[in-house]
């Protein structure tokens, strides 16, 4: 597959833009300006960038507690995730969605999800509603290898394939689920091995390649386009940090382990062959980084003038109350 220039770049700037991200929001919440937990994408930049650069604004995506790569590769604008996560009214849910629950409707971005295995029906729901409509508008299902053990995505798998639904079911294969190790907990080599029992297509792709994930992801996203149903698209990835900001991660994984995931880094990998492909100089990569990190001091800056909620907004964007 011949990739365009552009969406070279685009990808590239999609990844260091989530790595700049997430790296602020690291030294915001270990500076106590982001209450609650956060779950970082760290290592994981190709997944979002690679799957993401294949949708239109039209599509849906559904997201996960370690979602603002996702969020931020569809399109999501750094300071209105920055004042959210600061819990502030200027946020995308006005402040009280946070870390794990940012959505945008306008953006096809269905929300993040702090339910294990909670996106799946939502993603299903979507790719029903684009064949009622008799639209080409794709879903696209992001989860985690601990989703892949849940009873909802395995419903939601096989009522997508039955009814040959445009959902592409991307999962997340960081090797722990929380703190358990997916040696231990799943009997098979790789999730995308149970796409057969649902009669779809299932893919095994290297998650820190952005050219690999965009090739598998464009495949599959035709597909659904042309009505011929799901895809299960497994990306083989690592998360740098722990489960959460203040878990080491240290206890059950071997600094060895770590030390030798990071080298398959997918932004060095990327940069490398950018490099050697002529697409972009050092120069412009410096360029594109320095643009976002003035773009995150903007969002920093917008996100700590933002007023907090008023309590009197409590029931506001509320379906239903007691």
């Amino acid at each position: 597959m011949t990739i365009p220039r552009k969406k070279m770049i685009e990808m590239y700037t999609t990844m260091l833009k989530i790595r700049l991200f997430e790296t602020r929001v690291s030294e915001l919440f270990a500076a106590n300006k982001i209450p609650g937990v956060v779950h970082l994408y760290i290592g994981e930049e190709a997944v979002a960038a690679g799957v993401c650069a294949t949708l239109r604004k039209t599509d849906y995506i559904t997201s996960t507690h370690r979602g603002h790569g996702h969020l931020l590769a569809k399109g999501g604008e750094i300071k209105l995730m920055i004042a959210e996560l600061f819990g502030k009214k200027t946020g995308y849910c006005k402040g009280k969605g946070g870390s794990m629950h940012i959505a945008d409707i306008d953006l096809g971005i269905l929300g993040a999800n702090g339910i294990v295995g909670g996106g799946p029906p939502l993603a299903t729901g979507a790719g029903l509603a684009a064949k009622y409509k008799g639209t080409d508008t794709v879903a696209v299902c992001f989860f985690g290898d601990g989703a892949s053990n849940q009873g909802t995505t395995h419903e939601a798998m096989n009522l997508a394939a039955c009814w040959k639904l445009p959902v592409i079911f991307v999962n997340e294969n960081n090797m722990y689920g929380l703190s358990a190790c997916t040696l231990n907990t799943m009997c098979v080599a790789d999730v995308a091995d149970r796409a057969a029992a649902y009669g779809m297509p299932g893919v095994v792709v290297d998650g820190n390649d952005v050219i690999a994930v965009y090739e598998a992801a464009s495949e599959a996203v035709k597909r659904a386009r042309q009505g011929q149903g799901p895809t299960l698209v497994e990306c083989k990835t690592y998360r740098h940090r722990g489960h959460t900001e203040g878990d080491p991660g240290t206890a059950y994984r071997s600094k060895e382990e770590i030390e030798e995931w990071k080298k398959k880094d997918p932004i060095p990998r990327f940069e490398k062959k950018l490099l050697q492909m002529k697409v972009l100089s050092r120069k412009k990569m410096d360029d594109i980084r320095g643009s976002l990190e003035k773009e995150l001091d903007e969002g920093q800056e917008f996100a700590e003038e933002s007023p907090y909620p008023d309590p009197s907004d409590v029931t506001v964007d509320v379906y239903t109350a007691s």
